[in-house]
């Protein structure tokens, strides 16, 4: 009962983000088209603009990777774009995707959906059973819309619409910016500058205790082409590794991949973010898929990477 997308219109929005980037190098294996547009060809804000560019190329499966992004400080001082911006973006793409008859879309949403404090591994059904974390709710909340637009999509038409919501993400063309990065390609580059630098202390957000699972963007592409394949349901699933640590020890981890020789401080007066937040992947897993790309295999990747186009 599996969908094929081979001879398809395959439209991955956003493909010029780290996910979608990912995502169209996935595709270069299946005999597919691959369909891009760029920021300056179409506007996704604007829904006339997304009417008029999905009515001329006609995308038979469309993969939602494009979304407003960043860490703990940009979502504090950025919430209108977190939100709005976002709201419209899956908006526009989603109900468009249904107007035109679109196969399949895959909606990516997000580990930060589920509440602050939810059981930890955090299974599906933990979905809207507690308040979220402050720090990045404004994403959240836009998140949690798409998710349910595509359950209603899915209820009231009957579209072959899913989501799927990876855990903490990073590699190949992550956001290295300190003021709106998340916390692994930050510390990458704080290594390397204190590297560069012979610094004696590497300052942490914090208190380095707070838990996070991380997936290489590529595991997360092939877990996107595994779901368009294998998966029609109405439950978003679940994308992550099984394992997590701690902030600590994920500075640790890059510090020595980085080859940072010294030691590290903490800043108490900057915020933790939600204590842990470990997926429970069954799921997924139950269908026949893992991810393939250990933690320190991919931060060597993405550093190397951010030396040879970012440093």
């Amino acid at each position: 009962m599996g969908f094929s997308i081979t001879g398809k219109r395959v439209w991955v929005a956003g493909h010029n983000g780290m996910v979608g980037g990912a995502v169209v190098r996935r595709l270069a294996s299946e005999n597919c088209e691959v369909l891009k547009a760029t920021r300056q060809d179409l506007d996704l804000t604007r829904q006339a603009d997304v009417e008029a560019w999905m009515a001329d190329k006609k995308p038979q499966v469309v993969v939602v990777a494009a979304a407003v992004v960043g860490g703990i400080h940009a979502n504090n001082t950025r919430p209108v774009d977190f939100l709005n911006a976002n709201l419209q973006i899956q908006s526009n793409i989603i109900s468009n995707a249904h107007n035109i008859g679109v196969e399949k879309l895959f909606f990516l949403g997000s580990s930060c959906i589920y509440p602050r404090l939810a059981p930890q591994p955090i299974n599906e059904d933990s979905l809207l059973t507690g308040a979220l974390e402050p720090t990045n709710e404004w994403y959240a909340i836009a998140k949690i819309a798409g998710v349910k637009l595509c359950q209603a999509y899915r209820r009231q038409f009957n579209a072959d619409f899913i989501s799927a919501m990876p855990t903490n993400l990073y590699g190949p063309g992550d956001n290295f910016d300190l003021l709106s990065s998340h916390v692994l390609p930050a510390l990458i580059v704080k290594a390397h500058n204190a590297k560069l630098q012979n610094a004696q202390a590497l300052e942490l957000w914090g208190s380095g205790k707070p838990m996070r699972e991380f997936l290489h963007v590529d595991d997360l592409a092939d877990a996107c082409v595994f779901l368009l394949k294998n998966y029609s349901g109405d439950v978003p699933l679940n994308v992550g590794v099984g394992s997590d640590v701690t902030i600590r020890e994920l500075a640790e981890l890059i510090a020595d991949v980085v080859g940072f020789k010294g030691r590290f401080t903490f800043d108490a007066t900057k915020p933790d973010g939600t204590p842990r937040k470990l997926l429970d992947c069954g799921r997924i897993h139950g269908l026949g898929w893992k991810a393939k790309i250990g933690l320190r295999d991919g931060i060597a990747r993405t550093y190397e990477w951010y030396k040879a186009n970012e440093a």
